[in-house]
């Protein structure tokens, strides 16, 4: 059964050892630690899928969405950066931001936006990237900050380029790019040669990721910068495990950025195709 109903669980907010049935938990006072039951079988089936994973599996699912609704499209000769691209249309209906968008007060764009990209290139660069950089910020902040930081770096990144003036754009590169952010931050705060060795590594990734988007066409370097940005400040605000420890602040934070996404796909969903 998925539901546990006797025995013991590990408390979704510290981590320790109570009854499954616990009202709140006898470590850090965490409402519920159990989960209702529910704790130990959502804790098998997250612990199954990494971050990264689940970023992979959404964006291939919502590009595969895009391509569907825009059969018409894959047939158009657009060059290398244009191969299997969906149709602007059909990103609109999933959710694609911009300025327009924000104009039209489609602020959940900022969210759906991350998940969706403009051609198969465009998703297996981005794609690797998250595969690449998702795991070492989730050994220096844990998973529920991860989730946080790569939300906030793309939706500050998508604002930045909305406000200024960028019409259309989809991507998790702004999302990549908080990512190194939030790894800069860890290097400086951490200090010490391990300090060091990361704001020297990923400090340098960074450069030379926003130097390329310059040479490349059809590249949003407002999103990557907002995207730094964001991911920078969120590592500040949230702090690594080193600083505060696992934090059940930060798994609401995180369930929480998990519902608002959540909420705003099915706003996007809900605009394209109701009635």
């Amino acid at each position: 059964m998925f539901r546990q109903s006797a025995g013991s669980s590990l408390c979704y907010a510290c981590g320790k050892l109570n009854r499954v049935d616990a009202r709140t938990c006898f470590y850090c006072g965490a409402l519920f630690p159990g989960l209702w039951g529910f704790g130990p079988g959502i804790g098998h089936v997250v612990g199954q899928l990494s971050f990264a994973k689940v970023v992979m599996i959404a964006c291939g699912v919502f590009y595969l969405a895009s391509l569907a609704l825009s059969p018409g499209s894959l047939g158009r000769p657009r060059g290398l950066f244009g191969l299997f691209a969906p149709s602007m249309p059909a990103l609109d209906a999933l959710g694609m931001t911009g300025s327009v968008a924000l104009a039209q007060g489609r602020w959940w764009t900022l969210i759906t936006a991350i998940y969706l990209h403009a051609g198969l290139l465009h998703v297996a660069f981005n794609l690797l990237w998250v595969n690449q950089l998702a795991p070492p910020v989730e050994e220096a902040y844990g998973r529920a900050r991860l989730v946080v930081i790569f939300t906030a770096g793309g939706v500050a990144g998508f604002l930045l380029s909305d406000l200024g003036g960028v019409a259309f754009s989809v991507g998790a590169s702004g999302a990549v790019f908080g990512l190194l952010g939030a790894l800069v931050y860890y290097g400086r705060s951490r200090g010490g040669a391990v300090g060091w060795a990361v704001l020297r590594q990923y400090g340098q990734w960074a450069v030379v990721l926003l130097v390329l988007g310059f040479l490349m066409p059809g590249v949003n370097n407002i999103a990557h910068a907002g995207g730094f940005a964001g991911g920078y400040l969120a590592g500040l605000a949230l702090g690594h495990e080193e600083q505060s420890g696992a934090g059940g602040l930060a798994v609401v934070a995180a369930g929480g950025t998990v519902l608002i996404t959540a909420v705003c796909f099915a706003l996007a969903l809900w605009r394209a195709f109701a009635p």
